[in-house]
């Protein structure tokens, strides 16, 4: 940590260490021969009276910072005296190491862009670096730890990524008597449903690809770092005027390994963009839940709305299997689903996204048809997605260029 104090630890008492002898040296040094402690005297040569008081005072104000935050380790107090806030570093300490807090006072927020559950962003002036940011402000209804370790994940996940096509955390904004929390974030001009709801405005297929191709790119990144999005959807795919995509909003995202198998919250996704295991109360699953928000953004692009727009949870599910056919009889046990009555056995719905979707050109089609599989494993992967015919057919991905301005 660049600013970091040093480590809070008494130094030893130079004076009581044995392996020292008394400034004249040893015989040998009196005669003028190099003693193997030379250059240990040099360094451990009794302190002056006055740096002595100097030295004493420090320790004392050391102890003193010790008592004022009590029951914290060596690592967590340097933490503290490097501007973290208490209430944070006992609970999330590892999330901010090596970094330091920015002050609120640095930025001038502008106007708000953005507002969930949890955050509120707004678009600011870094009066330090002289650029436009994005403040996202954490909401903390309660500093309970279980509320604190959740916001310090999406900050350890967004401090390991680092790829053109997802979004950078520059900075942090902290104060020990505030419970305001910031992320200082890259700003982006749109978001991708933002920009699709502007009058007159239809993509046209190099745009799609385009945005497409960043979007599976940033996954595979993701996936590759063992990290799972759970929120993909419009709002969250934001755009510069280049047509540059990034993926942002992380704040549902985790850490996951495909050969571990651990148990994972269902309740993630908004809800036209999940997946039909995670309706039905899965907690093993892994990229797949993402590459079917994927398909159904991609969907989405082409007919200009979201094809999937449940009201409730068992509505979703009805609107799913209505488009995609009844899943097969095994299919809650072969994923290892808790039981449910919600399928109709009298009457099952057919597969028929090819005939909805008829219009599409068929490299998109089979691609939409992929994502959108019940089966998790048939959706592949970004990488699979990547490799497609879809992206590899005319016509390409357009140039920034060519993008909406």
């Amino acid at each position: 940590m660049g600013n970091c104090c040093k480590t809070f630890a008494r130094e030893e008492n130079r004076e009581e260490n044995p392996m020292i002898s008394s400034p004249m040296g040893s015989e040998g040094n009196r005669s003028g021969r190099t003693s193997r402690y030379s250059d240990a005297q040099a360094i451990t040569t009794p302190l002056p009276t006055h740096a002595r008081n100097i030295e004493n005072k420090r320790e004392q104000a050391q102890d003193d910072f010790r008592g004022y935050y009590p029951g914290f380790v060596d690592s967590e107090y340097e933490l503290i005296a490097a501007g973290w806030p208490s209430w944070m570093v006992k609970d999330a300490g590892e999330a901010f190491k090596g970094w330091v807090p920015r002050k609120e006072q640095s930025f001038l927020k502008l106007a708000i862009i953005g507002e969930g559950a949890y955050s509120i962003v707004y678009r600011a002036l870094d009066l330090e670096q002289g650029k436009i940011v994005a403040l996202k402000k954490i909401k903390f209804k309660n500093l309970k730890p279980k509320t604190i370790r959740f916001m310090a994940r999406e900050i350890a996940i967004l401090r390991r990524l680092d790829h053109p096509n997802i979004i950078k955390l520059e900075g942090l904004v902290a104060a020990e008597d505030s419970c305001h929390f910031y992320l200082v974030l890259e700003h982006m001009e749109y978001d991708l449903v933002g920009l699709a709801s502007l009058r007159g405005l239809k993509f046209r297929e190099p745009q799609v690809k385009r945005f497409m191709k960043q979007l599976f790119s940033g996954l595979d990144y993701c996936h590759r770092q063992g990290i799972l999005h759970r929120d993909l959807k419009g709002a969250n795919l934001l755009l510069d005027t280049n047509g540059n995509l990034k993926i942002a909003d992380f704040g549902l995202a985790n850490f996951y390994d495909p050969q571990q198998g651990c148990p994972l919250t269902n309740q993630v996704v908004t809800l036209w963009y999940r997946p039909p295991e995670l309706l039905l109360g899965a907690t093993c699953y892994g990229a797949a839940v993402d590459l079917w928000s994927a398909g159904c953004i991609l969907a989405e692009l082409y007919v200009g709305r979201p094809i999937f727009r449940g009201r409730t949870e068992v509505d979703q599910l009805h609107r799913i299997f209505k488009l995609c056919g009844s899943p097969p009889e095994d299919y809650l046990s072969l994923l290892q689903l808790p039981p449910s009555n919600i399928f109709n056995r009298q009457k099952p719905f057919r597969r028929c996204v090819a005939e909805i979707f008829k219009d599409l050109p068929a490299p998109a089609l089979a691609l939409i048809e992929t994502l959108l599989s019940l089966d998790p494993s048939a959706r592949q992967s970004a990488t699979d997605a990547l490799n497609s015919e879809y992206f590899l057919t005319e016509p390409l991905p357009c140039k920034a260029k060519e993008v909406p301005e």
